[in-house]
């Protein structure tokens, strides 16, 4: 036998070294297809978080008791809020969570003892645990100003919102947007009231 020879692979060796790269193509194919499609997604989901439904953690506790601090909620990008609406927006570079309580051009009061009233209407607020004025140093009764909304966090005692000169009425280019669902804990689960 001349060992210059080579000797030529039978035609079940070539079969089988066929199957074996075709199989790994198609792997690699699969591979690259599944990384393309889970950086596909991954960018989608990022996009929604920004731009239409960004999700929020709670910190603090001035919306005791509708949100305690750890809590995890799915906010909706809008710029129209109905009195009750709970709402996130931006002040110096934190996002606030509070509930809107009066509209552009409404007039706001808020007795000693808490009590607080929308044009002249006392508001009914099952959202609260206790009533409390909390710290107000604005001049009451209160109009808001154009484009622009009155917030109070459920916590009135230790919440600082528009009832205080430093925070305000909130403007509409500092809306992030409408609380609408609490996803974590699991026993919070559920549509924010």
């Amino acid at each position: 036998m001349d060992k210059n020879k080579t000797t030529i692979p039978t035609t079940r060796q070539l079969e089988t070294e066929l199957r074996r790269v075709k199989h790994r193509n198609r792997y690699r194919r699969v591979m690259m297809n599944t990384v393309y499609s889970l950086i596909t997604v991954a960018a989608v989901a990022v996009l929604v978080a920004t731009l239409w439904m960004p999700v929020l953690k709670i910190y603090g506790s001035s919306m005791t008791p509708t949100l305690v601090n750890g809590n995890i909620v799915i906010c909706v990008k809008t710029d129209e809020f109905e009195s009750g609406d709970v709402m996130a927006f931006y002040y110096n570079n934190n996002i606030l969570v509070k509930r809107v309580i009066a509209q552009p051009g409404q007039w706001v009061n808020i007795t000693p003892d808490g009590t607080v009233s929308v044009d002249s209407q006392t508001l009914d607020e099952p959202y609260i645990s206790e009533k409390s004025k909390g710290y107000c140093d604005i001049e009451l009764p209160y109009q808001v100003p154009e484009s622009r909304v009155f917030v109070m966090g459920d916590h009135r005692d230790t919440s600082i919102d528009s009832r205080s000169t430093t925070i305000g009425c909130v403007a509409d280019e500092n809306i992030v947007g409408k609380l609408v669902f609490c996803v974590w804990p699991l026993e919070d689960f559920g549509f924010i009231k």
